[in-house]
């Protein structure tokens, strides 16, 4: 089982004091992989939903801070050498595919290959609003974006006949240093899941609760499109005690994410202190 730490570029986190000494730490007792949110602005007085808490609302005040990934990620590759650096996730109809490939493959390169791109279509009708992309296409612009990131990290040149994303021949350079960064399909419901199966190298819902339909769900595509799903690498939020990981390894989870255990240094390292005695020294 690998282990990462969720929400790592919020509050202090977002600060260079805060980024190196999480970083480092998480890197030093042997965490995995960081992975980072977004929302390139966020909405006064918004109404959509939020699919992660019970009173439909993000953590935090709506001025909180929510750095750029691919900038915060960079920070991070300077001040590591080993700890993996996941979008989770991206809020990939927002952006246009010739900038996302061209940042990820960027920051592959800097950080000599350690990017993991986690994907979803959004939930916040607002931001999409504000930025002019029609929040009803954005599971289309979401699954065609995935082809052309491939298409563009190829090594001939990339082309695009698509219902929303249409160029001629271009070269995208940098190249990621494998070909490719693995991209994972973020989501917690059985679209996400056949989104997954269909053009994932990964899955991952941040809800655990919603893991056995999502499985479900997954392998019934596999089953159709004739992909074996132990070909995608499942990743999923939860907490840190040992039953709970074992039973998630049961069901093939690979990578368990959760929040950093406290905002403050010493919080942090007493909170690694914790999981290490309860938890990974168990493993």
């Amino acid at each position: 089982m690998k282990f990462g730490l969720m929400f790592a570029n919020v509050g202090p986190f977002g600060a260079p004091e805060g980024l190196t000494h999480l970083a480092q730490t998480a890197e030093k007792v042997g965490l995995e992989s960081l992975w980072t949110v977004e929302h390139v602005v966020v909405p006064k007085g918004y109404e959509s939903e939020y699919p992660y808490s019970r009173d439909g609302k993000m953590p935090g005040p709506e001025q909180s801070p929510i750095p750029d990934p691919f900038v915060w990620l960079s920070y991070v590759a300077a001040v590591t050498e080993k700890i993996r650096l996941g979008t989770g996730v991206l809020i990939l109809p927002q952006r246009h595919p010739f900038y996302v490939a061209k940042e990820v493959a960027t920051l592959d390169v800097l950080s000599k290959g350690r990017v993991e791109l986690g994907v979803g279509i959004g939930w916040l009708e607002e931001e999409f609003k504000g930025l002019g992309v029609p929040f009803k296409e954005r599971v289309g612009r979401t699954e065609e974006s995935i082809q052309a990131l491939r298409s563009l990290w190829g090594s001939e040149p990339s082309e695009m006949k698509g219902d929303y994303y249409n160029w001629n021949p271009v070269e995208s350079n940098p190249k990621p240093l494998a070909g490719k960064v693995p991209i994972h399909v973020g989501g917690h419901v059985a679209g996400a899941a056949r989104r997954a199966a269909r053009l994932g190298d990964g899955f991952f819902p941040a809800r655990a609760d919603t893991l056995d339909a999502n499985l479900e769900a997954l392998h019934d595509e596999c089953d159709k499109i004739g992909r074996d799903p132990g070909e995608i690498e499942i990743t999923t939020g939860a907490g840190m005690t040992l039953d709970e990981v074992k039973a998630l390894e049961d069901k093939g989870v690979a990578r368990i994410v959760t929040g950093p255990p406290g905002f403050t240094p010493d919080q942090i390292e007493a909170g690694f202190d914790v999981w290490n005695d309860q938890l990974f020294s168990k493993l």
